[in-house]
């Protein structure tokens, strides 16, 4: 696979709490960009919004950065960054993504070029390409006016490019060409199929905590334990804010 593109995904959204399904996306997203033969997926980030973002029941930054890190404990390829929760303000969605491949361009790490035996000037690794990992349902926010800059979106799916994955009652394809934007860089959205239905809902998590009801295996273990340590999303927790949210509304 030397020769194909490296690709990092990187998932921004609320993750509150992190789901099987959050996880899903991007193990279903690495498959799709393999099999296509053109691209070789060397990593995963996930970046937990700023607590300013001010969503209705929205967890403190250091708990849900937390229980993404449980989450990941298994993965060899995903990790959390808490760099876009630790700002002083909720950041643009494209603003995290310049964020995060200025930081890839600068741990490239540096090839020796040799000339006669011997090491001269060193020579950039390839520069891996920073693709937003997303649902349909993100997708079709870009539909919703004034809630994304239009020339946000365009430097999304023109430097960048998105990874959607399918979810049921969303037609990501007619998304696409109802937007022109999009339109205009649909061969920078991979359109991937989830193979294996999974609607598994953060707000119907919180919900049914809140209720006292079961929600195991709709999580990872770990951060079910790390839920119930912390009493978060119980009906009594103390930690719930609520406010309007900002523009470019963050997942589930």
């Amino acid at each position: 696979m030397k020769s194909r593109i490296p690709v990092v995904l990187l998932a921004c959204g609320s993750f509150n709490p992190i789901t099987n399904m959050h996880l899903r996306l991007f193990e279903v997203a690495r498959d799709h960009l393999h099999q296509t033969g053109l691209y070789q997926v060397i990593g995963g980030i996930i970046s937990p919004v700023n607590d300013n973002y001010k969503k209705k029941d929205l967890a403190a930054a250091h708990h849900r950065v937390a229980m993404v890190h449980l989450a990941l404990q298994t993965s060899d390829w995903i990790r959390v960054d808490p760099w876009e929760s630790e700002q002083a303000q909720w950041t643009e969605t494209v603003k995290v993504l310049r964020h995060h491949h200025s930081e890839l361009l600068r741990s490239l790490p540096q090839e020796e070029a040799l000339d006669q035996g011997r090491a001269v000037s060193p020579v950039p690794a390839a520069v891996p390409e920073l693709k937003l990992l997303c649902g349909a349902d993100v997708l079709k926010t870009f539909q919703t006016p004034n809630l994304w800059k239009n020339e946000h979106i365009q430097e999304i799916v023109e430097k960048f490019g998105l990874v959607c994955v399918g979810r049921a009652g969303h037609d990501p394809k007619g998304y696409i060409s109802g937007l022109p934007i999009l339109q205009r860089y649909r061969h920078n959205i991979h359109l991937v199929k989830e193979p294996v239905k999974n609607e598994i809902s953060a707000t119907y998590i919180r919900r049914a905590l809140g209720q006292g009801q079961s929600v195991k295996y709709l999580l990872p273990d770990a951060v079910l334990a790390y839920i119930k340590d912390h009493d978060l999303y119980s009906s009594d927790s103390s930690w719930k804010g609520s406010g309007p949210q900002n523009d470019e509304g963050a997942a589930s």
